[in-house]
């Protein structure tokens, strides 16, 4: 359970700085700290066995027929991202005690970091593709959350809501791709499906799967053209910017190219699509980070730029490419981690991030130009830094290759021109910031941070520098096991600062010297791009949303036209047009099943059905009478399940048809009394016509599969109702054990859909009429003496019947549904016949309550089976004997179905007695019908 505790603390911890919220910011920030620390603890004491070529996992059952398992595996390229999301988390958690102000809400932005953390190394460790989408939602939600966190700021909602449309709708283009990918190697688990690659990328659907997949990581990772909502994000905190564009939320979609790469790499597709894609990203993202006057504008863009590189070396797919793309991961994490944490040092300590604004703030912040020196020049690609080592991997790779034929020598002439323009940026970062004369009028005086709120990039600068001068001794233990999981090799890696005098070598120093003339040039690039400056990605995306809006309220105006016809047509026109090609395929309507005889009761009983079920359409205009018809189809088809032995059922629908005709003679007092205009002809001719068609459509249907045998899973119920459910009603059995799930999530429903009625009835003006068609006034006798009576006779029998029918449900038909809805009935007619306020007095019970206790009673019931190390819902049963009564059985099954009893009385009384009541919260009214 260590594998677990990494991915779950950080979602407890979240609770701790809420729960600390009137605790001292130190006390919060500890914490956060803490947490995270554990996390890191547990992954270290993890990462030998990793390190040694070993691959914990953990697996526990979670839906196991879905596929689904909580699944974790820590191999090597798990240990890397897993280790960068909380060895940069710690650092955060440090520098945001200090970034944030005691204004801002410190224990809420705690909670959204650490549940983001949580979410990141879920999607990391995950060794379930299902389970790897889950917690990629979830980082979409929580980076919401983040990039959100100053939510009074009109540009922090619009940047989160961007982010959420952007990479939410890559996570729905992921669920489809690992559906195809599952549905190909017959498993979600990883260790199956890379089992299955060959397979895979040899079926017809992998280039589907791979375009699926491809989108999600790309929106997610803001490759060309989904890169527009990153820069964006940037209205959020400075830490949460640090966080998301070096070790988490952008390298999501890198983690996923990454894991997926023995599935779905080496095919010319993935080449084709990944490799020009990095490319295209490299170049955008390069340019205007170069134009941005924005710090964190600046640093976003030269983000998108080496997420580019990275996908591209994805692309390459050969060992060395797959080795730089790690290499790089790594390197972009440590120097764009601490870049975004000086330019919030800058920007907390100046009062600005307008680069136009800032210059010479060497002499106020000498030793945070240090930092930012150090990291520019590992941003850059400088030698002895970190950058350089993996930058000089990409150009042996872009050169190497020759896999676009004649056209190859574009890939390291565009690569090398990438790397002039990342020199040029990183020198501005530098050079506009720190040099030439000291800026004045700024909204702060310029001075040094706190010694800890530079600690985190101390920590990262020395990185910088001692990767850059011994990569072996510092990174090779930890690149080796996570090249392994990506290549499929294991294998010796060898990472050197000289290689000699190579190509490569030259492409760097052609890099650097073009990148010193770009930037000196740069003012004519600034004039060029001023045409452009009309062109922002977030008006373009609100005009887009707002467009899209537009349309679609037009396209519902248009098909919603109030008119409950035409949305009943429109459905069964659909429904026929996908069955009726079905129906074309039958070659013979009977089957060989024989059929039973008719009977005069039978053929008596569908007369009836049917001559009811026309009534009901005939004297629709006649409410009461129609009304009275349609209970008549109800009972008819509860006598339908008598016929055939099926008792519970029988009992279901007769008591369900009471309830609803209850509620629909409730409902007609407040309905219109004005009869409405008959439809015109050619209306009515319509819809017998294709009522009719849909009637012969459907009973041809019925007819073909009842005249053919049919093999069901009724024979499994039978013979294991009672030695798997202790009860001889299967039905119930069913409902209460073998699909106890389902009964729980129908009931949660009910709850849920009663609550909203409750809710809507409270609010609802009903016209209340105070005569009846005719203009007759209604009897000033509300509550008729008879019906008091009646109805109080008849509550006493229907809570003894209800009772009797509770207990019985697990071996006789009945159970907690039939006898909830017995007493609810009993109830109404209470209601109906004495008023209100007299069931008040004497029973004055919130239903809403009753429905919760309800639900809570069925789910912990659920439970308890855990505790004795079963699965959840499963019952137990005994038999005992007692005195007089004999042998008698108990279950645990009838805990289950209490709740599923007092979820029923309480969701229907919910809505029923609620209804009851509009007629006295206001006085009829008195201008006629």
């Amino acid at each position: 359970m260590n594998l677990a505790a990494i991915v779950l603390l950080p979602f407890f911890g979240a609770l701790l700085p809420l729960l600390l919220r009137h605790k001292t910011r130190i006390w919060i920030t500890s914490s956060a700290a803490l947490v995270t620390l554990a996390s890191l603890t547990i992954l270290l004491l993890a990462a030998p066995a990793t390190l040694n070529g070993e691959v914990p996992q953990l697996m526990v059952p979670w839906l196991p027929d879905l596929g689904l398992h909580f699944a974790i595996r820590l191999d090597g390229l798990s240990l890397l991202f897993a280790g960068l999301i909380l060895g940069i988390g710690i650092l955060i958690v440090i520098y945001a005690h200090y970034y944030l102000s005691s204004r801002d809400d410190s224990p809420r932005f705690f909670a959204y970091l650490l549940l983001f953390m949580g979410s990141m190394l879920g999607i990391v460790t995950a060794d379930n593709l299902i389970l790897m989408w889950l917690f990629w939602e979830l980082t979409s939600i929580s980076s919401f959350l983040l990039i959100g966190y100053w939510f009074h700021q009109s540009n922090a909602r619009r940047g989160a809501r961007m982010a959420l449309a952007v990479t939410g709708g890559g996570g729905l283009a992921l669920l489809a791709g690992i559906l195809l990918i599952g549905n190909i190697a017959g498993s979600y688990q990883l260790d199956a499906v890379f089992a299955a690659a060959d397979q895979i990328r040899e079926h017809e659907l992998y280039l589907p799967a791979l375009l699926l997949v491809l989108l999600g990581a790309f929106t997610k990772s803001a490759q060309f053209p989904f890169q527009f909502w990153l820069p964006h994000a940037m209205a959020a905190p400075t830490p949460v910017s640090a966080y998301l564009h070096s070790a988490t939320m952008v390298k999501a979609g890198i983690f996923l190219m990454a894991r997926l790469f023995p599935v779905l790499g080496g095919t010319p597709e993935w080449f084709i699509i990944v490799t020009l894609t990095g490319l295209a990203t490299l170049l955008f993202g390069a340019y205007f980070a170069l134009l941005k006057t924005d710090l964190k504008g600046l640093l976003a863009f030269s983000t998108i730029s080496h997420l580019g590189l990275i996908t591209m070396l994805l692309g390459l797919g050969s060992r060395g490419a797959l080795l730089a793309a790690l290499f790089h991961i790594l390197n972009h994490a440590t120097f764009k981690a601490g870049l975004f944490m000086i330019s919030g040092i800058i920007d907390h300590e100046t009062g600005s991030r307008d680069m136009r604004k800032l210059s010479g703030l060497r002499k106020a912040m000498p030793f945070t130009m240090v930092l930012a020196v150090i990291t520019s020049a590992a941003m850059a690609g400088l030698p002895l830094f970190n950058g350089f080592l993996s930058k000089e991997m990409f150009f042996t790779e872009s050169y190497q290759q020759d896999l676009f034929g004649g056209l190859s020598w574009l890939v390291p002439v565009l690569a090398t021109l990438g790397g002039m323009l990342s020199v040029a940026y990183s020198i501005r970062f530098v050079h506009d910031v720190f040099f030439q004369e000291p800026a004045k009028d700024l909204p702060k005086d310029p001075h040094e941070p706190p010694l800890m709120m530079r600690a985190p990039v101390i920590i990262l600068a020395a990185l910088c520098i001692l990767v850059g001068v011994a990569p072996m001794l510092m990174v090779s233990g930890l690149l080796e096991p996570a090249l392994a999981a990506v290549s499929g090799t294991v294998g010796e890696i060898d990472i050197a600062i000289w290689h000699g005098f190579n190509i490569p070598l030259l492409m760097s120093a052609f890099a650097i010297a073009g990148g010193i003339g770009i930037y000196i040039g740069r003012d004519e690039l600034f004039t060029f791009n001023r045409q452009f400056d009309h062109h922002d990605a977030k008006e373009i995306f609100a005009r887009l949303v707002k467009r899209t809006t537009t349309l679609s309220d037009a396209f519902m105006q248009r098909i919603e036209t109030g008119s409950l016809q035409r949305y009943i047509a429109a459905l069964l026109v659909i429904c026929l047009v996908f069955v009726i090609p079905e129906l074309f395929k039958i070659k013979a309507l009977t089957g060989d099943r024989p059929q039973l005889p008719v009977d005069f009761i039978s053929m008596i009983g569908s007369i009836a059905l049917i001559l009811a079920a026309f009534g009901t359409a005939i004297f629709h205009r006649q409410r009461l009478t129609s009304l009275m018809m349609l209970s008549v189809v109800g009972l008819l088809v509860s006598l339908v399940f008598i016929r055939f032995s099926a008792a519970d059922l029988a009992m279901t629908q007769l008591v369900v048809e009471v309830v609803s005709i209850l509620l629909m003679i409730l409902a007609l007092f407040f309905m219109p009394q004005r009869i409405p205009r008959a439809s015109s002809g050619r209306r009515v001719a319509r819809d017998v016509l294709l009522a009719g068609f849909v009637g012969g459509v459907v009973g041809t249907l019925n007819y073909a599969l009842l005249t053919r045998p049919a093999n069901t899973i009724s024979d499994f119920f039978l013979a294991n109702s009672v030695p798997g459910g202790g009860g001889t009603n299967v039905v119930n059995v069913i409902l209460v054990d073998f699909r106890g799930f389902d009964t729980l999530g129908e009931i949660t429903v009910l709850a849920i859909a009663a609550a909203g009625i409750h809710k809507l009835l409270n609010n609802l003006r009903p016209f209340m009429p105070s005569s009846d068609v005719d203009g007759r006034p209604w009897h000033s006798t509300t509550h008729p003496l008879l019906v008091q009576v009646v109805a109080q006779t008849i509550l006493s029998l229907a809570l003894m019947v209800s009772v009797y029918i509770f207990l019985r449900g697990h071996n006789l038909p009945g159970g907690g549904f039939i006898a909830g809805l017995v007493t609810a009935a009993a109830m109404i007619l209470q209601y109906m016949a004495n008023g209100v306020d007299w069931v008040k007095s004497r029973f004055d019970y919130n239903y809403q309550t009753l429905t919760s206790v309800g639900v809570m009673i069925a789910f912990l019931t659920g439970l308890g089976s855990w505790v004795f190390g079963h699965n959840y819902l499963t019952s137990a049963f005994t038999y005992v004997e007692w005195p007089i009564v004999g042998k008698f059985e108990l279950a645990t099954a009838i805990l289950f179905d209490l709740g599923v009893y007092l979820t029923v009385i309480g969701a229907t009384l919910m809505i029923l007695a609620n209804f009851g009541q509009m007629t006295t919260r206001h006085r009829p009214r008195q201008e006629g019908h």
